[in-house]
């Protein structure tokens, strides 16, 4: 039987770094879906396409290619790991993923890609939409102090200019639209098994998710 996972939870809740080292760990495929929005969302800033224009951005994604290699993000044969961790794409990648033409492209590649792959998942909607029939679904959660102070350190650790406080607003204003999506909302499914991560370290995350999946 194939060995599907799904973490859902909101930003800065340590899902990216947990479900990298869990593919890595378990033998699984990793897809960054939130990594999929952002290139998109950078894609649009970089083709001077306003927020309002959703065919245009629709259209735009429709043209690009999207790929996971060695842990990095690719889009259209460019490594864009870092571009698309800017506070410029991170300001508006929720309101990129807001637009529901778009929702249906990238879910539809999303559930593409975990039909032939053990594959570990996560972003916003994974365990109610993307990946409703997971095998192992988790909700990891987190204060909004210290997912910002996480953020902020990330930040700090790869050079890209930003303040605490500057992080924490971004935090409790992406929880708020991610929460309120007319598709593809942030919500805590039934049968997600619940972590709160605030005072866990990684390893201590990684380990009691490793436990079930590998029962």
């Amino acid at each position: 039987m194939r060995k599907v996972v799904a973490i859902d939870g909101p930003a800065g809740s340590g899902k990216g770094t947990v479900a990298k080292i869990l593919a890595k760990n378990c033998n699984l495929v990793y897809i960054d879906t939130g990594a999929m929005y952002r290139a998109i969302a950078y894609a649009t800033l970089n083709n001077n396409i306003a927020l309002d224009e959703k065919d245009k951005i629709v259209e735009l994604a429709k043209k690009s290619k999207i790929d996971f290699i060695d842990g990095k993000t690719y889009l259209n044969g460019i490594d864009v790991s870092t571009e698309i961790r800017t506070m410029e794409v991170t300001k508006i990648v929720s309101q990129i993923s807001s637009i529901v033409k778009l929702r249906e492209i990238l879910v539809g590649l999303q559930q593409k890609m975990a039909e032939s792959h053990d594959v570990i998942m996560e972003g916003r909607d994974i365990t109610t939409v993307v990946l409703p029939n997971a095998n192992f679904k988790f909700y990891l959660d987190a204060t909004e102090e210290e997912r910002a102070k996480r953020r902020f350190k990330e930040n700090q650790e790869k050079g890209i200019e930003s303040t605490y406080e500057e992080v924490l607003e971004n935090i409790q204003k992406r929880d708020y639209n991610d929460m309120h999506k007319e598709v593809g909302s942030l919500t805590r499914c039934e049968d997600a098994i619940y972590i709160d991560s605030t005072n866990l370290t990684i390893d201590e995350v990684v380990k009691k998710i490793q436990k079930i999946i590998e029962v």
